[in-house]
């Protein structure tokens, strides 16, 4: 399938590992030039020089923290310039400590909200004003299925997904008279990089094993397994192309068919 997405421009946040990069290098697969950031410029500059020598397209590598709104208005901006316009923007930078109540303090709460969801909002606020004037474009807001499968241990990031997913189908509202579309993504469980860290924290929040807790995931999904990087990437491709712009103001789950949250997998 042609996904119609060649010569096609995309900035893609929290782009140097993990879901980010694997979207950033099926974009550019597809032939689409992209714009990735991240905090640190090391790890950063490594995954476009890889995405770039396997796709033979332009990726950008520009830092930025997206805890701070100079920072998102100067990728977003350079970005633009550079590429020369934004079709697509995918908002993925960030992640949401897990734990449960007492086990969290304001600045846990504050440091998922911070860059987990208004990250999300300095992107989209610095980049709508340039999609409404180049005439149209779609947003792909990477979110979680936290927002609409509560779970004791996993509440800030179910409370900033489910902002999240509020959010995006507030503008799919405003925007949609602009030719702006929007989506959210909501992944389930996925093997990244950062998975070894959730598993340690929830081996010690539930008084378990390293190896229990690495089952309690795979034990609430119906397909035995956790998602791989590419099965989200893939599907965000779909999701950024012409073929998919109609898809607007509502969310996509990818989990495997999750329905109990891992609490209830731990207590089998």
């Amino acid at each position: 399938m042609d996904l119609q997405l060649r010569d096609k421009t995309a900035l893609v946040t929290g782009a140097s590992m993990g879901i980010g990069k694997g979207i950033a290098r099926v974009l550019a697969r597809e032939g689409v030039d992209v714009a990735i950031c991240a905090r640190h410029k090391e790890g950063l500059d490594a995954a476009a020089e890889e995405i770039r020598r396997e796709s033979g397209r332009r990726v950008l590598a520009i830092p930025a923290d997206l805890t701070r709104r100079e920072d998102a208005e100067t990728f977003v901006k350079s970005a633009a310039r550079q590429l020369g316009r934004i079709d697509i923007l995918v908002n993925n930078a960030g992640s949401a400590p897990g734990g449960v109540l007492e086990a969290l303090d304001e600045d846990a709460w504050m440091q998922g909200l911070q860059l987990k969801f208004m990250g999300y909002v300095r992107c989209l606020r610095a980049a709508l004003p340039i999609m409404k004037t180049q005439g149209g474009g779609r947003v792909l807001n990477l979110i979680g299925n936290d927002g609409v499968k509560d779970s004791y241990w996993e509440i800030v990031p179910g409370a900033c997904n489910a902002a999240g997913q509020n959010l995006t189908k507030a503008l799919a509202g405003q925007y949609g008279r602009f030719n702006i579309s929007f989506v959210a993504v909501n992944p389930g469980p996925v093997r990244t990089e950062r998975w070894d860290g959730l598993v340690k924290a929830m081996a010690r929040d539930m008084k378990l094993t390293y190896e229990q807790a690495d089952q309690l995931a795979p034990r609430s999904i119906p397909l035995g397994r956790i998602a791989e990087v590419e099965e989200v990437a893939n599907l965000c491709a779909y999701l950024a192309s012409p073929l998919a712009h109609f898809v607007n103001g509502t969310m996509i789950e990818i989990d495997g068919g999750q329905q109990k949250p891992l609490m209830d997998a731990a207590r089998g």
